[in-house]
C-alpha cells in the first residue's frame, strides 16, 4: 500500500477535467461503487490500488463532490481560495495554502 501523496486540508486540480478542489477525506484504495467504477469509459479508468481523495469540488459553474483518484490530481498552486459551501463546516481557515480542519469534525 502507497502513502498517499495528498491529504486532508489540500487544494489540489484534476489533471485532465477543469475543476478543482479541497480535500476533505483519503481512502487507501479505491472504496467506491462498482457502478461508480463502470460509469468510467475503460480506456480513463485508473488502478483501484492507489489512494482516492474526496473533494469538496468547484468547476466554473457549480459545486459538489468528487471522488478521485491520486493519478488524476495535482496541487493547485493558485492560492485562491475554495468556494464550495462546506468547505466552512469542515474548516476554520486557510494556512500556508492548506486548509485547517475545524475541531470536533469526524473527519
Amino acid at each position: 500500500m502507497r502513502t498517499a501523496k495528498f491529504g486532508i486540508g489540500h487544494v489540489v486540480r484534476h489533471r485532465v477535467h477543469s475543476f478543482r478542489g479541497v480535500i476533505f477525506d483519503v481512502d487507501p484504495v479505491f472504496a467506491n461503487t462498482d457502478e461508480w467504477w463502470d460509469s468510467i469509459p475503460e480506456k480513463n479508468r485508473p488502478s483501484k490500488d492507489q489512494p482516492f481523495y474526496h473533494l469538496l469540488a468547484e468547476n466554473s459553474d457549480t459545486t459538489y463532490i468528487a471522488y478521485v483518484s491520486e493519478q488524476n490530481l495535482l496541487f493547485d498552486e493558485s492560492g485562491d481560495p475554495v468556494s464550495h459551501p462546506q468547505v466552512n463546516e469542515l474548516f476554520s481557515g486557510m494556512q500556508d495554502g492548506c486548509y485547517v480542519v475545524r475541531h470536533g469534525n469526524s473527519h
